[in-house]
């Protein structure tokens, strides 16, 4: 019998209810929930949660506002700046300090789990602090031989950004928030000989009172002046951004296409294509779903299916992970690796979804 689960998550969230699900399916008995915010608020939980031999999986603490919170509020004190008050739904504010308190509460998980032998981990806790770090996370990948758009490292404003593209003869660039969850605050940039430029991105530029602020929305916004292009890319930089290569994403009729592909235990199962007309194709920006089957030839699928693979190798304490993948004319390079990337709700493969799968391989 399959031991015993216990999620380190939100109660009710989509993930919790999706896991509880499939147990069911599976005829097990429901998971035990952990709240983010209580372990945080007294970390003896988990001890008491994890007494007797079983396995934990820990989910995002995105669902949770309180816990969110907190992770941010702890990062300020860490980084010796003054707390920052509680952003707005989708605002993007400190995420580098956010970070610094994530990363704080996964090491403190690992101390803990040093005294709990008899437990299994889904994803080990230092494995998702480097997935959490996007840019630690692809020269991670890169120097594990797993192809990457290549990278131009930190941007720390947009002066910088110029310099860099001068420096690297590039006019094209994808500028990414260091430690920012899905498409968040991504931009797609890009200048041409006479000096016109355009940055699109699901941020949306806020002036209050004299002071930029970000909010993160499922419409594309465009900026096409150099002055809000500037606003924009500075803000993002204060909060810790890098710049990668523009890698052209295959077509498909109108719109173009990257895929999300899930590795358990090593090996690629779940893949679907995220089609869209906007330059970034993430699910959730209201994209649809495609038949990755039906986008790639032969050669096309192997190369996504031995890229997944050896990106799952350089996490080998990580049980199941999803891949961002470009695959064009038999290569395949990764955008970016996700230790919560199997919330891919009614994705099936050989005839179960992501959850059910995870749970019959564990």
């Amino acid at each position: 019998m399959l031991m015993p689960l216990t999620l380190l998550a939100t109660q009710g969230s989509k993930r919790v209810r999706l896991m509880q699900a499939a147990r069911a399916q599976l005829r097990l008995p429901p998971a035990q929930v952990l709240e983010w915010r209580d372990w945080l608020a007294q970390p003896a939980l988990l001890q008491h949660a994890l007494r007797q031999p079983g396995i934990l999986k820990i989910e995002p603490p995105g669902d949770d506002r309180a816990a969110h919170l907190q992770l941010l509020q702890t990062g300020c004190c860490l980084q010796g700046r003054p707390p920052v008050p509680a952003p707005e739904h989708g605002e993007l504010l400190a995420m580098d300090a956010w970070f610094a308190g994530f990363t704080a509460a996964m090491t403190a998980l690992d101390a803990q789990l040093l005294d709990l032998p008899h437990t299994r981990i889904f994803n080990a806790p230092d494995d998702i602090t480097r997935m959490t770090d996007k840019l630690a996370c692809q020269r991670h990948l890169a120097a594990h031989g797993v192809p990457v758009p290549f990278l131009l490292g930190p941007v720390h404003g947009y002066a910088h950004l110029q310099e860099l593209l001068r420096e690297h003869d590039l006019d094209r660039v994808y500028l990414k928030p260091r430690y920012g969850s899905s498409a968040c605050g991504v931009v797609a940039y890009r200048r041409n000989r006479a000096g016109r430029q355009q940055a699109t991105t699901s941020a949306t530029l806020m002036r209050t009172q004299g002071a930029t602020r970000l909010l993160n929305s499922k419409r594309m916004a465009r900026y096409a002046s150099a002055h809000d292009i500037a606003a924009l890319v500075d803000a993002l930089a204060a909060q810790a951004l890098y710049a990668e290569a523009w890698l052209n994403k295959p077509r498909c009729g109108d719109s173009h296409y990257d895929l999300r592909v899930v590795t358990i235990d090593g090996q690629p199962a779940h893949r679907v294509a995220r089609i869209g007309s906007q330059m970034m194709t993430n699910l959730h920006l209201d994209n649809r779903r495609g038949e990755a089957a039906g986008l790639l030839n032969d050669a096309d699928m192997r190369a996504l299916e031995d890229t997944a693979a050896l990106a799952a190798r350089a996490f080998p304490r990580s049980h199941v992970t999803g891949y961002d993948v470009v695959v064009r004319h038999g290569q395949a390079h990764v955008l970016e690796a996700n230790a919560f990337g199997d919330l891919l709700p009614g994705l099936l493969w050989q005839g179960i979804d992501t959850y059910t799968a995870q749970l019959a391989h564990a």
